[in-house]
């Protein structure tokens, strides 16, 4: 069967990256390393192509030069098991020049989209009841890393 894996572009920095994500992720490795040799766009030895996965998923890593940057089009979601999860990613993730966003969504050091969402979250905003989804909606645009105990009071009424 045909399987699909993300592919990021990267300028240079696509194994720094790779070695990054495996080092946050269960179930994460680097599993082949495809290097530039000679008269390529980067110094001979530079990582063209790394495959690798995360927490059972394969992605590739591609330094393909400065002709496209990463955008908020195209990002990974983290599904989260409980509040020190949440931490544990959004910490890793925005350390040493990332960014947060709203509403549990930043950008990596390489410039990655990601989001960060606690299990819970979609059974919250699927509430058959839209007064409580509404609250907990207006409680997370006011957030940037999504605290979902937080949310959760708040589509309470407290």
């Amino acid at each position: 069967m045909a399987q699909i894996a993300p592919c990021l572009w990267f300028n240079g920095e696509a194994e720094d990256a790779a070695t990054f994500y495996v080092s946050l992720f269960p179930d994460a490795a680097i599993t082949a390393v495809a290097r530039y040799g000679e008269g390529g766009p980067f110094p001979a030895g530079t990582a063209l192509m790394i495959e690798f996965r995360l927490a059972g998923r394969r992605f590739q890593a591609l330094n393909g030069g400065p002709q496209f940057k990463h955008s908020e089009a195209m990002s990974l979601s983290i599904a989260a098991r409980n509040a020190a999860e949440v931490d544990h990613f959004w910490d890793a993730l925005t350390r040493d020049g990332g960014k947060e966003s709203r509403c549990g969504w930043l950008k990596d050091r390489f410039g990655v989209s990601w989001q960060v969402v606690p299990d819970g979250l979609g059974d919250l905003m699927c509430d058959p009841d839209p007064a409580r989804v509404a609250r907990a909606t207006a409680a997370m645009t006011r957030m940037t890393k999504l605290d979902l105990g937080a949310m959760r009071a708040a589509a309470q009424g407290e």
